[in-house]
């Protein structure tokens, strides 16, 4: 597996070895003592998600306060834009955002580390994501980022206007987020 640095320490782009031939494709999703090697990181995950969503439909930015989680995400069909905003107030990327697409014929996962803000944009006609979680999904820590703040100013690639569920329209402006130490 190769690991690409972002411009943000901590997020990852893992790259899996694929054997593909005429019949189709294998390769090692995930194995936690490489995961741990290589990214240099203690962390377990102890929940998988899986979500299905349409064109134009855009997710986040989310966070769980006290029980951030860490984050492994690949897409299994069609393409998406994934972005992370760094949400460590001691961290020298602070506020910063990265966006990166993600498709599933490239096979790329991303690790973001608990601490930030995490969504994505759905490209294509559809797109299902699996990610991976350190923490247990906790609704009362749940905070949401707005996904359109302009200090953050995120360059989504909007190709239809965004959807959006009732939570992601009433997203906190990056002014009055709560954030991490």
């Amino acid at each position: 597996m190769d690991v690409i640095k972002t411009r943000i320490p901590g997020v990852l782009v893992l790259t899996p070895q694929v054997f593909g031939d005429s019949r189709g494709f294998f390769f090692e999703s995930f194995n936690q003592r490489q995961f741990n090697e290589l990214t240099q990181t203690p962390y377990d995950f102890l929940q998988d998600n899986h979500s299905r969503s349409e064109q134009g439909t855009l997710r986040g930015l989310h966070y769980q306060l006290e029980r951030p989680q860490g984050k492994l995400l690949r897409v299994v069909i069609g393409s998406i834009y994934d972005v992370a905003v760094d949400l460590r107030r001691s961290s020298p990327t602070f506020g910063q955002w990265l966006g990166r697409v993600l498709d599933a014929e490239h096979q790329q996962q991303i690790w973001i580390p608990p601490g930030f803000a995490h969504g994505f944009y759905v490209i294509s006609p559809a797109a299902e994501v699996l990610y991976k979680t350190t923490d247990y999904y906790h609704p009362s820590s749940e905070r949401t980022l707005a996904w359109n703040d302009p200090t953050l100013a995120i360059d989504w690639p909007l190709t239809l206007p965004p959807k959006l569920s009732a939570k992601d329209q009433r997203g906190t402006l990056w002014a009055q987020a709560e954030v991490f130490p």
